[in-house]
């Protein structure tokens, strides 16, 4: 059987072109990405925002480590630093695939199905590849989460936040948002900023603020007790930063740690543009149904709000089986767990040749696989598994 390439990426952002860049990197491998690169980021988040990943924590990954964002500033001339601006970080992940994954194929993919030896993709042209191996970069998008409160209620009454890239377009207009992550916090801020008469939700007692303390002052302390990127609590982000060590420990230690690492969390910079928000801690939407135009919840309390509209930051709920593109025989032969695919150490599910990068891959390598930083763990052995079976 014929070949078109030996590794097809569906998906062009930071996990897809990391992992792009090191396969390219070994000579004689045919490599081809499909997607338009950095798309859901500059689409689908809300214009305005602020990253909140460190500086050090929003580099993708190039086999010789150059393609950093502080090169990409020495060189673009542009002046700005950490909270990295959502559109200089697109324009950094743009120049990082002109640079090092210099050939994109901008078509989506429709659907890819298995074949007796490795993968048909069919792209929304109609054109079909065949590749012996495929890698699953598509993003979080199809896994957003929408709590069942709010089934059968229209878009103009609620919608989940990555549904909204203008938030000035609620200026003038009652909005709740429900979630104290930092997508709910910073929609929050932004509409808020935009003129828009803004309430916050959250199911939990408190608000948690990412504050540096003194323990993050002092060096020596620090790092006995963060890792780099500093994802998860004291002492255990030594593990979360270590992947490879973190798949070995016990489930039962697994899970505890990754609900700690990834709990809603808001950048304590947004503290001072919230000062004017009024957020609600402790409650929970128990009912929510239209009102005269409006929407009016119900919470758990026995209070009652009414809004013009309800921004959803719930978060996202990983599910494989929800990527369109994967013909259902497919997603039928993947061994999963509540959704995630199992992967082994080159991030290969139980179908051979068939990997995921990114979010689905946490379960089994750990919550740094939900962060950009990541993608630098991911790219490495994605190609450590391929290059040397590649034939």
């Amino acid at each position: 059987m014929g070949f078109d390439c030996d590794v097809a990426i569906v998906g062009a952002g930071p996990y897809g072109l990391s992992t792009a860049a090191h396969l390219i990197a070994a000579d004689g491998l045919d490599v081809r990405v499909f997607g338009e690169p950095m798309t859901f980021w500059e689409s689908k988040m809300p214009a305005g925002m602020l990253l909140r990943s460190p500086w050090a924590a929003s580099n993708l990954s190039d086999p010789e480590r150059t393609g950093t964002i502080d090169r990409f500033r020495a060189a673009s001339g542009g002046a700005f630093g950490a909270p990295v601006p959502l559109g200089r970080f697109v324009d950094y992940g743009r120049w990082f695939q002109r640079t090092y994954v210099p050939t994109v194929d901008r078509r989506g993919v429709a659907r890819v199905e298995g074949l007796p030896e490795g993968f048909q993709i069919e792209l929304d042209d109609g054109e079909t590849v065949r590749a012996r191996r495929v890698v699953v970069a598509a993003g979080i998008e199809r896994f957003s989460w929408r709590p069942p409160e709010f089934d059968g209620l229209p878009s103009h009454l609620v919608s989940h936040s990555v549904e909204q890239k203008d938030l000035s377009a609620f200026a003038g207009k009652k909005v709740i948002v429900t979630g104290g992550g930092q997508s709910g916090l910073e929609s929050a801020a932004l509409m808020h900023e935009a003129g828009a008469d803004v309430e916050v939700l959250v199911k939990k007692p408190s608000v948690v603020w990412l504050t540096r303390g003194w323990n993050h002052q002092a060096p020596i302390v620090s790092q006995m007790l963060y890792a780099w990127p500093d994802v998860g609590p004291a002492g255990a982000s030594h593990l979360v930063a270590r992947p490879a060590l973190y798949r070995r420990m016990p489930r039962r230690v697994q899970d505890p740690l990754a609900r700690r690492s990834i709990r809603a969390a808001g950048a304590a910079w947004l503290m001072p543009r919230l000062q004017d928000v009024p957020i609600r801690t402790g409650v929970a939407v128990r009912e929510a149904a239209r009102s005269n135009g409006h929407i009016a919840l119900t919470l758990d309390d026995g209070t009652r709000r009414t809004a013009d509209h309800v921004l959803l930051a719930t978060g996202y709920k990983v599910d494989v089986a929800r990527y369109p593109f994967l013909d259902p025989s497919l997603t039928g032969q993947i061994s999963r767990v509540g959704g995630h695919p199992r992967l082994d150490d080159g991030f290969e599910c139980s179908v051979p040749g068939l990997h995921f990068v990114g979010a689905p891959a946490a379960w089994s390598h750990g919550p740094l696989m939900r962060f950009v930083a990541g993608s630098a763990f991911a790219a490495r052995s994605v190609a450590r598994s391929i290059v040397p079976r590649r034939g």
